[in-house]
C-alpha cells in the first residue's frame, strides 16, 4: 500500500502551533514510509474565512520547511495555485462533487432532509438540558415521507441534510494512538452533512475528499475523536474502506490546559516575528507529543524523517515549555551561519533604533561581527536588541549597584589608568588586548576577576557579557578611550 496523508487546515486565521505539529507529523510519516503528503484547504464554513489566510498558512509551512507533494501552493509571486491529479484541493471548488455523493447517500436511505428551524432546535436542546440529557437532534424530520419532503422543498422551506444513524449500534475502529475505540449510536447525534447554503459540513466533505484522494492515514488532533464514529459509519454507508485513524494529543500550556491565544504566543507567525529559527521551532514541536527511541533531543528535519514513528506518539497531551524551546533554538542559533543570522537581526536593530537602513549596507561587516559576538547568548534573534547597547555610544551606564560597588575597589584607579595608557599606544585587536592584559597582570598584579570584570564594567557598565577582547576590538580604539575617560570623569 502506498501511503497518502493530508494536512487539511481551515483558512480562518493564523497557523496554530498545534496545526504546525499536525502538518509536521503527516509530513514525517509520509517521508518515513516513502508516501505522499497532500495539503488541502477546508473552507466549507464560509462565515469564518479570513482574507489572506490561505497565503499566510502556505507561507508559514514554507518557512518551516514542511513541503507537500500535492495540493495548494504559492508561486514565486505569492499567488495561490493547485497541483496534483486529485484536485480541486480547495473544498469550495468541489461543491458539485459533494452534491453528487449526497444524492447517492439520500437514495440509499443513509441521510434525510431536516426542515427544523433554529428556534425549534434551541428549544429542544433547552428541554434536554433541563432533563439532564445530552443535547442533540431529536429526529423530528427523520420520518418524513418523500412526498412531504418534496412538498416542503417546492414551497421554499429551508433545510439541511442529516446523517441517518441506526439505533443502538456499536461503531468500532482502531486508532494507532488510542487503540480500539467503540461508541454506541444512541450516544451520537444525527450530524448535519449539508447546510442550508448548499455547502457540506466538515463531517461529510472530509470523508468524501479523503476517499477520492486516496488518503490511507488520517492524522489529526484529538478534538476530532468524538466525531470519528460518524465518519466511520459514512464510509460503511458508501461501501468504502475507511483509512487508518491517528488522533494526536493536544498541546497544553503550563497549567495543562489546551494551548490558546490568551496564554501568549501560539501562532507560528508569533515565533517567526521574534526571530526563532524554523529548525529550532520544528525540532522542538516534534517532541511535544512524540518521543524518539533514543534520548536525543536535537534533530534536523532529515533526522526526524528517519526517526519518526506514529507508534511512539503519546496518548496524553504534551506541555509546551517555552524554556525548552528556547534551549533548542539557542542550539540552532549557535550553529547558524553568521550572514543568515545578521540578515535576520538587522530588521530588529532598525526597529529598535540602533541602526538605520543605510547602515545595514554600509556597516554590514561591523554588524555581522557584533552578531557573531552576541549569538552565543541568544535564545531567539529579537533578543539581540537587549544586548547590543554595549556597542553603541561613547558613554557608559552602570547596569546596577553591584557594578557601582565593584568600581569602588582599590585597584580600579590603577587599572583604568593602565588601560588608558596602554590602549593609547597599542593597536586594538583581540591579540593586542590579550597582550595588554598580560602586561597589566605582570606590572600591577591585577588579575582574574579584578582585571577582566573590572575592564568589562569600565567599558560596558555590565558585569557579564561576551568576551571582552572581542568587544573592545569591535568598539575600536577611539570609542574605548572615550569610554575610559567618561568613567574617570563621571563615575569614579
Amino acid at each position: 500500500m502506498s501511503v497518502r496523508v493530508r494536512f487539511a487546515p481551515s483558512p480562518t486565521g493564523f497557523v496554530h502551533i498545534g496545526s504546525l505539529r499536525t502538518a509536521l507529523y503527516n509530513y514525517l510519516f509520509a517521508k518515513k514510509m516513502g508516501g505522499k503528503y497532500i495539503l488541502r484547504v477546508e473552507d466549507t464554513d464560509q462565515s469564518r474565512l479570513v482574507e489572506g489566510a490561505i497565503e499566510g498558512m502556505l507561507e508559514a509551512m514554507e518557512w518551516a520547511g514542511i513541503k507537500h507533494d500535492e495540493g495548494v501552493f504559492l508561486d514565486e509571486n505569492k499567488n495561490v495555485y493547485q497541483g496534483g491529479e486529485y484536485g480541486p484541493y480547495i473544498q469550495s471548488q468541489r461543491l458539485d462533487i459533494y452534491k453528487r455523493y449526497m444524492e447517492d447517500l439520500l437514495e440509499k436511505g443513509h441521510a434525510y432532509h431536516c426542515f427544523c428551524s433554529k428556534e425549534r432546535l434551541d428549544k429542544v436542546r433547552e428541554i434536554q438540558k433541563s432533563e439532564g440529557k445530552i443535547p442533540r437532534y431529536d429526529g423530528f424530520c427523520k420520518g418524513l415521507s418523500k412526498e412531504e419532503v418534496q412538498e416542503k422543498i417546492q414551497s421554499g422551506e429551508s433545510y439541511v441534510i442529516r446523517l441517518k444513524l441506526p439505533t443502538n449500534t456499536e461503531i468500532k475502529f482502531n486508532d494507532i494512538v488510542r487503540g480500539l475505540v467503540s461508541m454506541n449510536t444512541d450516544d451520537l447525534d444525527d450530524q448535519v452533512l449539508m447546510k442550508s447554503d448548499g455547502f457540506p459540513t466538515y463531517h461529510f466533505a472530509v470523508v468524501v475528499d479523503d476517499h477520492l484522494m486516496g488518503i490511507t492515514h488520517v492524522i489529526r488532533g484529538e478534538e476530532w475523536l468524538p466525531s470519528t464514529p460518524k465518519h466511520v459509519y459514512l464510509y460503511e454507508a458508501f461501501g468504502w474502506e475507511a483509512p487508518t485513524f491517528v488522533h494526536l494529543p493536544n498541546i497544553l500550556n503550563a497549567e495543562r490546559k489546551k494551548l490558546s491565544k490568551r496564554h501568549g504566543d501560539v501562532a507560528v507567525e508569533d515565533f517567526k516575528k521574534k526571530g526563532y529559527l524554523p529548525e529550532g521551532l520544528v525540532n522542538y514541536v516534534s517532541l511535544v507529543g512524540w518521543s524518539p527511541e533514543s534520548n536525543e533531543e536535537i534533530f534536523t528535519l532529515k533526522e526526524l524523517e528517519e526517526a519518526f514513528s506514529l507508534e511512539r506518539v503519546s496518548k496524553s497531551g504534551g506541555v509546551f515549555d517555552t524554556d525548552k524551546l528556547n534551549w533548542v533554538n539557542q542550539h540552532y542559533i549557535k550553529e547558524c551561519d553568521n550572514d543568515v543570522l545578521t540578515d535576520l537581526a538587522i530588521p530588529f536593530l532598525i526597529e529598535a533604533g540602533y541602526i538605520k537602513q543605510d547602515d545595514a549596507k554600509e556597516k554590514y561587516e561591523w554588524i555581522k561581527e557584533m552578531v557573531s559576538i552576541l549569538k552565543e547568548g541568544l535564545q531567539y534573534v529579537k533578543q539581540i536588541t537587549e544586548k547590543v547597547n554595549i556597542f553603541f555610544g561613547d558613554t557608559v551606564e552602570l547596569e546596577d549597584d553591584e557594578c557601582r560597588e565593584f568600581l569602588k575597589l582599590e585597584h580600579i584607579p590603577t587599572l583604568i589608568d593602565a588601560l588608558e595608557e596602554k590602549i593609547s599606544k597599542e593597536e586594538i585587536t583581540v591579540d593586542g588586548i590579550k597582550k595588554i592584559f598580560k602586561e597589566i597582570q605582570k606590572e600591577h598584579g591585577i588579575k582574574g576577576k579584578n582585571l577582566f570584570m573590572g575592564t568589562r564594567i569600565i567599558l560596558t557598565g555590565q558585569m557579564h557579557g561576551p568576551e571582552i577582547p572581542q568587544v573592545m576590538q569591535l568598539l575600536g580604539k577611539e570609542v574605548v578611550l572615550k569610554r575610559i575617560r567618561y568613567v574617570k570623569e563621571n563615575i569614579l
